[in-house]
């Protein structure tokens, strides 16, 4: 079956926001890895894989990834839609989505997280969810800064409430520390002008994709071989990132939860390695039943040092997720939460 779309004149245009910027973002980043690693073009090509919502009745997506090259432990650049054009009696009309995370193999690049989308409800009201979030597992200052001024300058009426909302998301209580050490986040963002909007939102994306791109041909280009000790900072801080996503995301969880068509997608924000047995002992740090929830996320790793996360291991853990809040649905409340919680949380990638 084909895809089919929705309806709305707002979603079209959002739809076709969001496959601009993910046209934009695979391009420099093919660019740049050919650059970096002189190899054969072909080698750099992202991989596409497309997907259908209940068929392509509902929607559906497509995703370029790239797992474990020369440059990237881990890419994938989603852009995804649902609609319920055919159910009157759904609250949610439409949403389109870029989601996109980027983690190189080498140890002083960052990884980079962002998200942008249209959320549209079935009394024609809608908004914008914009996150962008820079992620190294050894931070440069410098790079941190440059990041942050590219975000001020395409938002500077909205930084502030972006950063403080951003830094309240990405906490995480239990390891006393951030993901991430740059964070911007508008819930709900929404002035009741859909155009004015719409040119916020791409351009805050095009500023995040541009500055990190720049960043990261800086970090890599004449990058000296990596250390052991730089190599177990990425890994602790991989295990660090899955620990966030799996047990505090709420569009990670809200994407499992609403269906299970999509799981590699949702879980393509995974790096390709952790570590096992630092994971399990962060399970005392959590009050129940998430310590729970830790423990059955380490029951899906390979018993492995590092341990790798394969396809498989990635359907294991959103098996391991969406079972556990359908058992202990009253742990959805222990989840991040920025200062607003919007009416319907869906993770579309």
């Amino acid at each position: 079956m084909t895809r089919i779309y929705a309806k709305s004149a707002h979603a079209t245009v959002a739809r076709e926001l969001v496959e601009g910027l993910q046209t934009l973002f695979v391009d420099k980043l093919e660019e740049l890895s050919t650059q970096v690693t002189g190899r054969d073009p072909k080698v750099a090509l992202f991989e596409r894989v497309d997907w259908l919502r209940d068929g392509g009745a509902h929607g559906g997506g497509h995703r370029y990834v790239l797992v474990e090259t020369p440059l990237f432990n881990r890419a994938a650049v989603n852009v995804s839609g649902v609609h319920y054009d055919d159910d009157p009696n759904k609250r949610l009309s439409s949403a389109d989505a870029l989601s996109t995370i980027i983690h190189p193999q080498h140890p002083l690049a960052p990884s980079v997280h962002m998200h942008f989308s249209w959320t549209e409800m079935r009394d024609g009201s809608g908004y914008y969810r914009m996150m962008a979030d820079l992620n190294p597992s050894i931070e440069d200052p410098q790079a941190t800064k440059q990041f942050r001024h590219a975000i001020r300058e395409a938002a500077p009426n909205h930084y502030e409430a972006g950063e403080a909302q951003g830094d309240h998301y990405f906490n995480i209580p239990a390891l006393r520390r951030h993901r991430g050490v740059t964070h911007f986040y508008l819930e709900a963002f929404s002035t009741g002008h859909f155009e004015e909007d719409t040119a916020m939102a791409r351009k805050v994306a095009e500023a995040a994709i541009n500055s990190y791109v720049e960043i990261l041909g800086d970090a890599l280009r004449g990058a000296p071989e990596p250390t052991a000790d730089q190599k177990n900072a990425q890994l602790a801080y991989h295990t660090a990132y899955l620990f966030q996503v799996l047990t505090l995301d709420r569009g990670t969880t809200s994407g499992l939860l609403v269906h299970d068509q999509n799981d590699q997608g949702i879980m393509g924000s995974l790096p390709a390695f952790v570590d096992r047995s630092l994971l399990d002992s962060w399970a005392e740090r959590l009050q129940p039943p998430q310590d729970e929830l830790v423990h059955r996320l380490v029951a899906a790793l390979e018993d492995a040092q590092p341990s790798h996360v394969t396809a498989d291991v990635r359907l294991a853990l959103a098996a391991a997720v969406r079972g556990h809040y359908q058992e202990h649905p009253e742990a959805l409340a222990l989840q991040a939460k920025g200062s607003i919680v919007p009416p319907t949380v869906d993770n579309h990638s």
